[in-house]
C-alpha cells in the first residue's frame, strides 16, 4: 500500500511540474524578462496564499474534529493525552514511506538552499510540509505553522522559477517571493512577508526586487482575506503608550534576553539529548508520552496556543477549558504568574518533544507564545506588588 501511496505521490509531483511548465513557458512571448518576473511574482503569491489558507483550514478542521465530536465533555480528557502522539505518527510515517525525506527545521532548510543548492527545493515541499504539519498541530503538537508554510512557499517559488529556466538570481527572488507570499498569507500581513524575507532569506534587497516582493506578499494576503476573513490573526485591546511605563518595559526587555539564552540553549541541549535514540519509534513513543502529559498538566501548551494569545492580547484571563490537578493554582492571586511560569519554561519542551518526536513544526509560533506568556507573568507581578501596567500591552510587547 505505501508502494502505491509513493508511485501515486510521485505521478502527481510529475503532474504539477508539466502543469507549470505549461503555464509558465507562455509567458516567455513577447514579455521581457523583468514583466515576467512581475507576472511570476504575482503567481507565487497567489499560489503561497492558497497555501497557508489550506494549513489553516487543515489544522482548524482537525482540531474542531478532536475536541467537539470524538471523545465529547470531561472534566479529564484523557484523549488528550494520546492526541498529540497518533498526530507526531501519523507525519512519522508519511515522512518515513511517503516523502522520505527529512523535512524539518523549514527555514534552515531555506537558507541551505539558498546558499548550498542553487536555490533549488525539492518539488515534494509544495505539499508534504502542509500535509504533515496539519497533522501534526491539529493533532495537539505544541509547534508553529510558520517554518513549515515558509518551507511550502519557497518551494512554489524555486520550482516555478527552475521550470521558467530563470537564473540563479531570479530563482532565488522568486523563492523570497514565495516564502513572503506563505508569511503575509498566514498572518494575514503583507509588511510581514517582506520584512521576514529581507532580513531572513535576502540579504542584497533592492528597489528592483522590492517590487516583486510586495506583489507576492499582497496577491496572499489578498487571498487570505478571501477565504479566512479580515480579522487581524492577533486582534488586540492596547491602552494608550505611557513615558511613565518605559522603566518597565525595558525591564520586560531584560527578561526577554535572558529567556531567549535559556530558549535556544535549552531547545538544542534537549535536541542533543533525544537525538541520541537510535529506533524512531522508541524515540516517538519516548516524545509522545512526555507531550501527553504536559499537555495533560498544563492545556494551553496544547496546538498552537493562539487561542490563549487573543485572551491575553485583549486583557482577558484565560479560562482553562479541560481542569487538571494544577488548576487549582488559577484561584490564588500569586497561584496566576506561577501557573504561566511553568508553561513558559515547559513550553520549549513540548516543542523539542514535537519536533524530535517526528513532527513536523516550526519555532517562531512558539517564541511569539513564549514572548507573550512573559509579558503577561512580568506585567502581572508589576501590578501585584503596587504597580499599575497594563497586561495586554506588555504581552505584546512581550512577542515583539
Amino acid at each position: 500500500m505505501m508502494t502505491a501511496l509513493f508511485r501515486t505521490t510521485t505521478f502527481h509531483n510529475t503532474v504539477l511540474t508539466t502543469i507549470l511548465r505549461t503555464l509558465v513557458n507562455r509567458l516567455n512571448l513577447k514579455i521581457s524578462e523583468q514583466n515576467k518576473i512581475l507576472i511570476l511574482s504575482f503567481m507565487v503569491g497567489v499560489l503561497s496564499g492558497c497555501a497557508a489558507v489550506i494549513l489553516d483550514f487543515a489544522i482548524e478542521a482537525i482540531s474542531y474534529v478532536l475536541n467537539g465530536n470524538i471523545w465529547g465533555s470531561l472534566d479529564y480528557e484523557f484523549g488528550f493525552l494520546v492526541f498529540p502522539g497518533v498526530g507526531m505518527l501519523i507525519s512519522l510515517l508519511l515522512l518515513k514511506y511517503i516523502v522520505k525525506d527529512n523535512i524539518g527545521h523549514g527555514v534552515t532548510k531555506v537558507l541551505l538552499a539558498v546558499s548550498r543548492n542553487e536555490s533549488k527545493i525539492k518539488p515534494h515541499n509544495i505539499w508534504s510540509s502542509v500535509l504533515t504539519s496539519s497533522f501534526t498541530i491539529g493533532f495537539g503538537g505544541s509547534v508553529g505553522a510558520e517554518a513549515p508554510i515558509v518551507y511550502t512557499g519557497a518551494a512554489i517559488g524555486s520550482n516555478i522559477g527552475r521550470v521558467c529556466n530563470l537564473s540563479y538570481r531570479n530563482i532565488t527572488l522568486l523563492l523570497g517571493c514565495g516564502a513572503a507570499g506563505a508569511v503575509a498569507g498566514i498572518f494575514k500581513a503583507p509588511l510581514a512577508g517582506v520584512l521576514f524575507t529581507m532580513e531572513i532569506l535576502l540579504f542584497n534587497v533592492s528597489m528592483k526586487t522590492m517590487l516583486p516582493l510586495l506583489i507576492s506578499t499582497i496577491s496572499a494576503t489578498v487571498i487570505s482575506y478571501i477565504f479566512r476573513g479580515q480579522t487581524p490573526v492577533f486582534a488586540c485591546n492596547l491602552t494608550p503608550f505611557s513615558m511613565p511605563n518605559i522603566p518597565f518595559y525595558i525591564g520586560l526587555g531584560i527578561a526577554a534576553g535572558l529567556f531567549s539564552l535559556y530558549f535556544t540553549n535549552g531547545t538544542l541541549w534537549l535536541e542533543d539529548k533525544l537525538g541520541k535514540f537510535k529506533n524512531p519509534y522508541v524515540k516517538w513513543a519516548t516524545c509522545a508520552a512526555g507531550l501527553g502529559l504536559l499537555i495533560f498538566l498544563l492545556p494551553p501548551l496544547y496546538g498552537q496556543g493562539y487561542d490563549s494569545l487573543h485572551s491575553l492580547l485583549n486583557g482577558q484571563e484565560i479560562v482553562l477549558e479541560r481542569k487538571t490537578i494544577l488548576s487549582f493554582m488559577m484561584s490564588y492571586k500569586w497561584g496566576i504568574p506561577l501557573f504561566f511560569t511553568l508553561i513558559l519554561f515547559l513550553k520549549i519542551v513540548a516543542m523539542t518533544l514535537t519536533n524530535s518526536g517526528g513532527g513536523v513544526g516550526g519555532t517562531f509560533g512558539p517564541t511569539l507564545f513564549s514572548g507573550a506568556i512573559l509579558g503577561f507573568i512580568v506585567a502581572r507581578c508589576f501590578n501585584l506588588v503596587g504597580f499599575n501596567v497594563p497586561e495586554q500591552n506588555f504581552v505584546l510587547v512581550g512577542m515583539a
